[in-house]
């Protein structure tokens, strides 16, 4: 068997919707200390109440426990449309693994087991949802729809996205997100996928793109998935390596120790830059460690959800 074949055969998630399902019922489970205490199949979520609102659907029991006003949505009631967009460039695929599971992800597993959970959490308010994936062309788009058909369509698409071919796939976020930007109709909660790595020239017209999509009216939330323990803190052994940009081919030759400090203040100073820039344009920036659980991206949603009506 040739190398490229046992690449082009490593599979996904075994099965990735229970994964997500698993994560998504422990997740829920520890929100009873939260405002989203209430969260179950009976209603779709808390939403703060407003002076001059009717107080017939006041969570009086939730009042009790926080001192705060929450209001019951009821599932007729939300019409939430979220779009999913994943950044599937080669670096996305870094470190390289041989199987996926909870415990053995890189930062393209990570992204789709995190919009696997999204998914899971609509499903259970009934929300639509759409999905695209890229890399240096379109490879996947579904607009929003809430079926149970369509939701294990978009599962299987995600677990496509794991599958790496031997080509290297460069990444053209901005050209993408103008054409979903066009393509989404209705109002959205959008969520991005990236790891955010391009040019100083692609990462303006990166923001142009998003500012595309607020214009639009979409709330937009871009999480930046990333490696922390070896993209941020360059956590490698002092012996020779070569390293090797996994889009370009290009490649150095250095020991780790001779540029561990000065990296980490670049890499650093770009992340807060990064942050300030999101702040700017009105995105919401959420750091996302692979390294890290999912609590993170999950809570993110349901605040985003809470917002969005």
């Amino acid at each position: 068997m040739t190398i490229e074949k046992e690449i082009n055969e490593i599979p996904g998630f075994k099965n990735l919707e229970l994964l997500a399902t698993q994560m998504v019922e422990g997740f829920i489970s520890g929100l009873h200390k939260s405002p989203f205490h209430g969260f179950s199949a009976e209603f779709a979520e808390h939403k703060i109440y407003n002076t001059g609102e009717s107080t017939r659907h006041i969570d009086w029991k939730l009042f009790a426990k926080t001192d705060k006003l929450y209001t019951k949505r009821y599932d007729e009631e939300t019409n939430l449309r979220c779009h999913l967009i994943l950044d599937n460039s080669s670096s996305m695929h870094y470190p390289d693994k041989k199987e996926f599971n909870i415990n053995s992800l890189n930062k393209v597993a990570f992204s789709v087991l995190a919009s696997a959970a999204i998914m899971n959490l609509m499903k259970r308010q009934r929300d639509a949802v759409g999905l695209s994936v890229y890399s240096d062309q379109y490879e996947f788009y579904a607009n929003e729809k809430g079926s149970e058909r369509h939701h294990h369509m978009l599962l299987d698409q995600l677990n496509k996205a794991l599958i790496r071919g031997k080509e290297a796939k460069g990444t053209r976020t901005y050209t993408y997100l103008h054409q979903i930007a066009e393509k989404l109709k209705r109002r959205s909660l959008v969520f991005l996928f990236t790891d955010m790595f391009q040019s100083d020239l692609e990462e303006q017209k990166l923001f142009e793109a998003l500012q595309h999509l607020r214009y639009n009216k979409h709330e937009v939330v871009l999480f930046h998935v990333y490696d922390k323990e070896h993209e941020l803190d360059f956590d490698f052994s002092n012996s020779p390596r070569r390293y090797v940009d996994v889009e370009t081919g290009e490649h150095i030759d250095l020991y780790a120790d001779n540029i561990r400090e000065g990296y980490q203040k670049a890499v650093g100073d770009y992340f807060q830059e990064l942050k300030l820039k999101c702040g700017q344009y009105m995105i919401k920036y959420v750091p996302a460690d692979i390294g890290e659980s999912f609590n993170n991206i999950l809570t993110t949603y349901l605040v985003e959800r809470q917002k969005f009506g």
